[in-house]
């Protein structure tokens, strides 16, 4: 900060009329001023470092919100919990699947049992793809193993024109389970689609190995009586 020359000439007036003395009040008086301008600068507004900095973490928050899935997936996804089991959620959904089969044929005539089975399978596939991508993207992950609508619709497909029997049902569940675990092609290219189709479809695939090789067994009687 310059001083201007009147208060000069008047510092050097006070000093030969008072002596030595007036030239320390004189450098109270300097100190006292910058001081005050030092104050005036510190009370300047400045952008502050947490505003100068890209706020990532709070963009990366915002970028991805927790989502949640709504009830009716996860009933349909689960197949009403029979994913929640434990262990070998997949073997649930489909014994699950072969009990409620074989409870529905008892009101279902053998010449209407295919078309039911059919149907059935056709609606798992349906509704489960958008359940199962719901609640795949609620649980963060590409194929989670609670996820068993798709085992409902691949053991369904296995037991299309299959008759109702302890023996065929076992069977049919072993089928299934084996090319599920096993995924030949295309399976296990299906697989990688995105969503409620990858997890879906390649049962479906699985469950369509297992009808074949079902039907040939029944073609020629292999199945023990």
């Amino acid at each position: 900060m310059r001083n201007s020359p009147s208060a000069a000439i008047a510092a050097a007036r006070s000093i030969l009329v008072n002596g030595p003395a007036a030239l320390t009040g004189f450098h109270r008086q300097c100190r006292t001023r910058q001081t005050a301008f030092r104050v005036d600068y510190r009370t300047i507004p400045m952008t502050s470092e947490s505003e100068r900095k890209p706020q990532t973490a709070s963009c990366a928050f915002t970028a991805s919100p927790s989502r949640r899935a709504p009830l009716w997936a996860k009933l349909v996804a689960t197949f009403f919990g029979a994913g929640l089991l434990h262990p070998g959620p997949g073997s649930w959904g489909s014994a699950a699947t072969i009990l409620l089969w074989w409870l529905l044929t008892r009101w279902i005539g053998p010449n209407g049992q295919p078309l039911a089975a059919a149907l059935l399978a056709a609606a798992a596939v349906l509704v489960g793809i958008p359940a199962a991508t719901r609640v795949a993207h609620a649980a963060r992950l590409k194929d989670p193993q609670f996820v068993v609508i798709d085992e409902v619709a691949g053991q369904l497909i296995t037991l299309i024109a299959v008759p109702v029997s302890w023996k065929s049902l076992l069977l049919g569940f072993i089928l299934f389970r084996g090319f599920d675990i096993v995924k030949p092609p295309p399976v296990r290219q299906i697989e990688n689609l995105p969503g409620g189709f990858g997890i879906v479809l390649d049962d479906v695939g699985a469950g369509l190995y297992a009808l074949a090789v079902m039907q040939v067994v029944l073609h020629f009687g292999l199945l023990p009586r």
